[in-house]
């Protein structure tokens, strides 16, 4: 027995890998990228020094320069960052409410991934794996791994 045809044909294309080596990927994307990332900050109450860390140490005049105009090509490792937070944001939102969703990076967590920090100060600490363990523990969480 064949198993090639266990599973019915599905009418949709599979998804597409977005490759950000890609510098038109990285044009496309980036102003959106960044302006997500400053709503993100924004609605999180972040700090200019810590939105500076989550986004890979930028200083603190690139920061201003990029909130001012977004409209660059960001290099793969921040679209990457700013990828997972806004994951992290959505999920967070799934889960709870605005209000709550919102205040959960700044709120000391018992999960063993934070060791009683703030998932912000272990996102800060940890950079992108950092990022990528705690967006995967959210997406566990609502069930969208």
């Amino acid at each position: 027995m064949s198993l090639a045809y266990a599973y019915p044909f599905s009418r949709f294309e599979p998804a597409s890998v977005v490759d950000l080596n890609a510098r038109p990927v990285r044009e496309r994307l980036s102003a959106s990228a960044l302006k997500g990332f400053f709503k993100l900050a924004q609605a999180w109450k972040l700090r200019d020094e810590d939105a500076c860390v989550l986004l890979g140490g930028v200083s603190s005049s690139s920061y201003y320069e990029w909130k001012k105009k977004p409209q660059r090509v960001l290099e793969v490792d921040r679209l990457t960052r700013i990828s997972y937070l806004l994951g992290i944001y959505k999920s967070l939102h799934i889960l709870y409410g605005d209000e709550l969703a919102d205040q959960w990076v700044h709120l000391p967590n018992r999960n063993a991934l934070f060791g009683g920090r703030t998932p912000l100060a272990y996102m800060m600490e940890g950079g992108l794996i950092a990022m990528q363990a705690v967006r995967q523990l959210l997406d566990a969480r609502r069930g969208g791994i």
